[in-house]
């Protein structure tokens, strides 16, 4: 069974790369049941007789003329239409009884039909009906109504029928077939889409992560060196704070990067993202790099949703970086968490003088990380100099927040 299907398949494949001999073999099919066809004898009120009168030479060349036009249906189908109907009016008028020429004229109106469009077939149609059932009646040796002149009107009719059936039925497959084009385009723009969405979020953890604590871990490591021979004591302090620095981030670097493995795999983290809740821990490293934090006011209740809550954490964390790195000496840092109507209000603020938000504008990605997290929930953030000296980042995140992949 698998060899006759993968031949018959071949076949099909062959014929559809070779449409010529398609319509040649159906040629010489319609030429021989015209052939055979010429030799029943019809006698009214009698059964038809076979074989009892030969047809003549005139309308053997007839039927072959009609049954070549045939091989050129798909190239030039009205050419071919008006040729075989052509024949037939001939053999009609002159042939009595007439051969069935007719046949190659219903072939060729139903290719007609079948491509083109449905006006087309029926003005074509109609003027082909009218045209042989008027021959056959008005020259034909058989009163006008005999059957084998409404026979002519029934075949043509049932070829225009055919070929817009046919016409209909590809136009559907096509439909189909492009909408499902259409749709696996979409969803790939969405897959990619998605993708590159992911991407960008977890450059911004990453970034996050990795700018907060490696500069702590900075800091910590050059107060070390500068205390190492005269304070020891300090010296070690300072390197503990650089252990509990780099454990932090490689804890949350195996969160991040957790995200990635699959689902079923057991070394997924199971603890959730950082938040608010976590606050305190976040103000205290920063304290102990040696940058006095005061928290002026959070509100944590009601809780924030678990997307709004990690934004606000992300904001706080780059936001003291920031003022950490290029702040200044005698920076000191106020945070504060608001809650105002159906959002809640994100304030950092710094008195130092080295613009705590410089790496926005000096080829880092710390500000933009922050606007890109807090745009893709549906709220806003401004971040500038203070009038009197410093640096505020303020965002206002909607409680009800609007993911980018909802929007």
């Amino acid at each position: 069974m698998t060899t006759l299907g993968t031949g018959v398949l071949r076949v099909r494949h062959w014929l559809r790369d070779h449409p010529l001999a398609l319509d040649a073999a159906l040629a010489l099919a319609v030429l021989v049941a015209m052939i055979i066809g010429s030799f029943v004898h019809p006698r009214p009120g009698e059964v038809p007789s076979f074989g009892t009168r030969p047809p003549e030479v005139s309308a053997v060349l007839l039927m072959v003329a009609g049954a070549v036009a045939l091989i050129w249906r798909r190239r030039s189908p009205m050419a071919v239409l008006a040729v075989t109907a052509g024949l037939t009016v001939v053999e009609l008028v002159k042939s009595d009884p007439p051969a069935p020429v007719v046949m190659a004229t219903v072939i060729a109106l139903c290719t007609v039909a079948a491509r083109t469009d449905r006006p087309t077939t029926w003005r074509v149609g109609l003027l082909t009906v009218a045209v042989l059932t008027a021959a056959a009646m008005c020259f034909g040796a058989a009163p006008w109504y005999s059957q084998e002149n409404f026979g002519i009107l029934a075949w043509t009719g049932m070829a225009c029928a055919a070929g817009d059936a046919v016409r209909s039925r590809r136009a559907f497959i096509d439909a189909i077939r492009e909408r499902a084009e259409r749709a696996e385009r979409t969803r790939d723009e969405e897959a990619r889409r998605r993708v590159a969405e992911e991407r960008l979020r977890i450059a911004r953890d990453l970034h996050d992560v990795v700018a907060h604590h490696i500069a702590l871990v900075n800091v910590q490591a050059g107060v070390a060196a500068h205390v190492m021979d005269k304070r020891p004591d300090q010296a070690k302090e300072a390197l503990a704070h650089v252990r509990e620095a780099s454990r932090s981030a490689l804890d949350e670097l195996r969160a991040t990067v957790g995200l990635l493995r699959q689902s079923g795999d057991p070394e997924a983290p199971t603890e959730p993202a950082p938040g608010l809740a976590v606050l305190d821990e976040l103000v205290e490293t920063v304290r102990r790099a040696g940058l006095p934090v005061e928290v002026a006011c959070t509100d944590r209740r009601p809780p924030l949703p678990a997307a709004v809550d990690l934004a606000a954490y992300r904001v706080i964390q780059e936001a003291l970086t920031n003022v950490r790195k290029h702040a200044g000496p005698g920076a000191r840092a106020e945070v504060s968490v608001v809650r105002v109507g159906n959002t809640a209000e994100v304030t950092v603020i710094d008195n130092g003088s080295g613009g705590g938000g410089c790496n926005g504008d000096g080829g880092g990605h710390g500000l933009l990380g922050m606007r890109e997290r807090v745009t893709a929930l549906g709220g806003t953030l401004t971040a500038g100099p203070r009038y009197g000296g410093g640096f505020r980042v303020h965002a206002i995140l909607p409680v009800e927040a609007r993911t980018a992949e909802s929007g």
